[in-house]
């Protein structure tokens, strides 16, 4: 159940932004805010990465998106940003979550700063995570073009 509600959330992502020009996925929510659908993607494939990858299988992989020099910068730099390549890394980090998600057991835990975190912790975290975003998802689309619904 839990890897369905995970799964449903990232294909929502997905049609949210289904469509769409490069322009239109980076136009921006409303001042200030910085929000938007390519920052949204790249967001969440930061999200994935960190969760799955480094947190639950251990892996010493880089952050994404520069953010150890900025914790925004999967936000702020989407005016530049390869509309490409975040939705390529952001399918690629889905494979690798998929994959370590998979091969482990629901108590599973990793470490996260010190702290045990469960898979399981790990996987409703994640369904909430895209549940707050794709609110965000399916503001920033019905004012891009209109569009709403699932």
């Amino acid at each position: 159940m839990l890897n369905n509600w995970l799964e449903w959330h990232r294909e929502t992502l997905a049609v949210k932004c289904a469509g769409l020009s490069d322009e239109q996925l980076r136009e921006r929510s409303a001042p200030p805010s910085g929000l938007s659908l390519l920052g949204l993607v790249r967001h969440m494939a930061h999200v994935e990465r960190m969760w799955f990858r480094r947190v639950l299988d251990g892996q010493d992989v880089p952050k994404l998106w520069d953010k150890d020099k900025d914790n925004d910068n999967d936000f702020k730099e989407v005016g530049t940003a390869s509309v490409r390549e975040a939705f390529d890394t952001w399918r690629r980090e889905i494979e690798h979550a998929r994959r370590i998600s998979a091969a482990k057991p629901l108590d599973a835990v990793g470490d996260r700063n010190g702290s045990d975190c469960s898979h399981r912790w790990i996987l409703v975290h994640m369904i909430e995570e895209y549940a707050r975003h794709n609110g965000h998802a399916d503001l920033l689309r019905e004012r891009i073009d209109g569009v709403t619904g699932e």
